[in-house]
Formats: structure tokens, sequence, C-alpha cells
């Protein structure tokens, strides 16, 4: 039994016709028939039937259907796992976090990561989030740490690491820093500093304005230093959310608690990767930086 049979058989099932699980193969349509005939063969059971141009899946087709895909599933795992392996055989580790958050817990995740895994080569780079969310759907990342914009879905493993309160970074010589907690409400007015890049503003201010309620204009930096430089020139307020373990702000800036309704402003980040992407070291990385934020 050759795994392409398999795949032609899983092919023709999940198009519903012979002929376009060829097109999707790349060989004719006589020679996906010829090859299922050959699987049927040797399980000496039939799988389909028949019926002119249709066909049905027999009682054995549907058992050897739905288990083949979990073999299948293994397999490709398998494959991308062993395809992590370098020329010198170290297993790599590829991570994303998210630009616009202070990377102190992730920074500490990766370097806790690499002591207890000295032969893993891991690599951490930052992204926006669609950017995170593409590199981890595409196989270019195989966790990505990420607050949550789309509805959780079973694709993926959706591993909550932490719920973090929300700060409003503001110039200390802003008269906003006298308060000793600010409502979002009373943003209004005052313009909200977001990291974004050019092609992501819209969709982030959207984001900030339908979802999170943030009422005031926007303004955008490419990363956290600039955005940060933009608090302290007088341009607007950063909303961040931060453990401040060991964020380090210098004495320009004023971090003060966000509230909604007189409750605290909260948010929660998650560790994503695909389920059938799952494996060791990312779970065990998932884990460490989990630990970051106890």
């Amino acid at each position: 039994m050759l795994l392409t049979q398999i795949k032609y058989f899983q092919a023709v099932v999940r198009l519903g016709s012979f002929s376009r699980a060829a097109e999707e193969c790349h060989i004719s349509q006589s020679a996906v028939s010829q090859q299922i005939k050959v699987l049927e063969s040797e399980l000496s059971v039939e799988l389909l039937e028949r019926h002119g141009h249709s066909f049905s899946m027999t009682e054995a087709g549907k058992h050897f259907y739905e288990k083949s895909l979990i073999i299948t599933s293994d397999i490709q795992r398998l494959m991308t796992e062993t395809q992590r392996l370098d020329k010198n055989g170290a297993a790599a580790l590829k991570v994303g976090y998210y630009r616009g958050y202070g990377i102190y817990e992730f920074q500490n995740a990766v370097s806790e990561f690499s002591k207890k895994y000295p032969k893993v080569n891991i690599s951490a780079f930052p992204g926006n989030h669609e950017e995170l969310f593409y590199a981890v759907r595409d196989g270019e990342a195989d966790l990505v740490f990420n607050d949550q914009r789309r509805a959780l879905s079973d694709e993926y493993v959706n591993f909550e690491i932490c719920e973090t309160e929300t700060y409003i970074q503001v110039a200390k010589h802003n008269q906003l820093s006298a308060l000793d907690s600010i409502e979002l409400d009373d943003l209004k007015n005052t313009p909200c500093i977001l990291v974004a890049a050019k092609e992501q503003r819209e969709i982030e201010a959207t984001y900030y304005r339908e979802t999170l309620g943030f009422k005031g204009g926007f303004v955008f930096a490419e990363n956290l230093q600039e955005a940060r430089m933009a608090v302290a020139s007088g341009k607007g307020v950063i909303p961040t959310e931060l453990s401040q373990k060991g964020e380090y702000f210098d004495d320009s800036v004023k971090m003060i608690p966000l509230m909604r309704n007189g409750k605290r402003f909260k948010r929660k980040y998650f560790a994503f990767w695909k389920a059938d992407n799952s494996g060791y070291y990312t779970e065990e990385f998932a884990d460490i930086l989990k630990a970051q934020f106890v």
C-alpha cells in the first residue's frame, strides 16, 4: 500500500469527483481510478461503489477514509519535524511575537528555552497581528504570541498565556499624568499611538475603535521605541498590555491604569500554533513562556 494511493483516495472523497481529484493531484483521471482499484485490491475490500459518473463510499470506505486522515496527518507532522533538522542534526524552533508588546517575558522565555535545550536552534521575530497569523498558518512559524483578534479555531492550539491589565503610557508633562487611573471614555479627545506597519494601520485603527472602544484619533509608529518617543513629545498616549515585571520606563513617562466602566481594562494573550503541527519543543516553549507571567 502506497501513501500516494491513500492520498488519491482521500482527494476523490473530499472533492466528490475523480476528475477534480485528478486535477488537484496533477495526474490523469484514469490513473487516479486505477490506483484506487489497486488499493482496494490490496485491502481485499471495496471502498467505493461506482454509479456511472458518480460514486458512494461503502461502510469499509468510510472507516478507511476517517482513519487514513489521522495516519496521513501523523505522517505529515513527522515529515515536518524531520525537515526541521538542519544539516548538523540540530532541531529548529521559530517563534513570533507581537511587535507592539514589550518583549521582557518573551525574551526571558527564549533565553530559558535556549539554556534548557542548547541543541535546538530557536529564532524569534516580531510581527503585527496579520503577519503573525499568516506566519503560523503558512508554516513559517511554529508558534506565535499574540492577543486574540479572531474567533478561536479548532485548527489551532489556543494556549492562554496571560490576562494582562492595560495601562496608558503618558508623558509626565501631560496633565493626565496627575491621575491615578483613567476611564477609557475620558480618552475620547486624546490621540492613541499604535504600533503598526503602513499597510496594517487601517486594520489596527478599526480594531481599537470598534472592538476595544477607543474613541480618539490615532497616531502610528513603526516600532515601540518610535511610539514611546511620540509619547515623550506629547503626541498622544500608548495603550500597553504588560506585566511590568521588568519593563523599563524613563522619567519622562508615567504608567496609568486604564479603566472601563469602573473596572480594570484587561486583555488576554495566547500562544497559537497549528493543531497538526504540535510537537514537544513547541509545547515546551509555550509552557516556559506562560511561566514567565506567574
